[in-house]
C-alpha cells in the first residue's frame, strides 16, 4: 500500500500537462475529529487525527494518500489499541464562490489499508493485523483563498480482522493548505 501511495503521487508531480493547468497544485491537510468504532463485539469512539497529501490536477480533482489514528483506547494499565488507516484514492470538489474560493462540497474515494496495533508493555510486545478495503466520504466546507481552506468531513472505514468486521465512521474539521 505505501508502494501504490508514493507511486500515484509520484506519477501526479511527473505530469506536466496536469501541472500546467489552471488550478493545478499540491496540497496538505490535517483533520482532527471523533472516530465511531462499531464491531461483532461492541461499539465505542476516540480522538482520530489524520494527514493527508496529494495533488489537485484542476479545481475540482485531485488524487491523495492519508495516513492517520482513528482510535486509541488502553485496554487495561499494560494493553493499548491504536486503529491505524493508511490509504491513497481521488477526491473531487466544487466550488461556489468567484476564482474557486468560497463554499464548497467535496467527495472522496479509494482504498485504505487499516491496522490493528496492540501493545503489551509488561511483556514487551506488539503485534499487528491488516486489512484492505475501499473508503469513501463526502465533505462541505470553505476555501478562504486558492491557498487555504476549512472543511467539515465525513468518512467510512471498514475492515476484517480475523472475522470481526470493523466500520469506522469518523467525522473531522480540517485544514487544508495548498501549495
Amino acid at each position: 500500500m505505501k508502494k501504490s501511495a508514493l507511486l500515484a503521487l509520484a506519477l501526479a508531480t511527473l505530469c506536466v500537462p496536469a501541472m500546467a493547468a489552471e488550478g493545478s497544485h499540491g496540497f496538505l491537510r490535517g483533520e482532527v475529529g471523533n472516530s465511531d468504532v462499531s464491531t461483532d463485539i461492541g461499539d465505542d469512539d476516540s480522538l482520530s487525527a489524520l494527514l493527508s497529501g496529494g495533488y489537485w490536477f484542476n479545481p475540482n480533482f485531485a488524487i491523495e494518500g492519508h495516513i492517520g489514528t482513528l482510535y486509541t483506547e488502553e485496554l487495561d494499565s499494560d494493553t493499548d489499541l491504536d486503529l491505524v488507516s493508511l490509504g491513497v484514492g481521488i477526491a473531487v470538489k466544487k466550488n461556489f464562490g468567484p476564482n474557486d474560493n468560497g463554499y464548497f462540497i467535496g467527495a472522496r474515494a479509494g482504498i485504505a489499508r487499516m491496522t490493528a496495533q496492540i501493545r503489551v508493555d509488561t511483556f514487551d510486545v506488539e503485534e499487528d493485523t491488516h486489512s484492505t478495503k475501499p473508503y469513501f466520504g463526502v465533505n462541505a466546507g470553505y476555501d478562504f483563498s486558492d491557498r487555504f481552506g476549512l472543511s467539515l468531513n465525513y468518512d467510512r472505514r471498514q475492515a476484517d480482522f480475523d472475522g470481526i468486521d470493523v466500520d469506522v465512521d469518523t467525522i473531522t474539521v480540517g485544514g487544508e493548505w495548498r501549495f
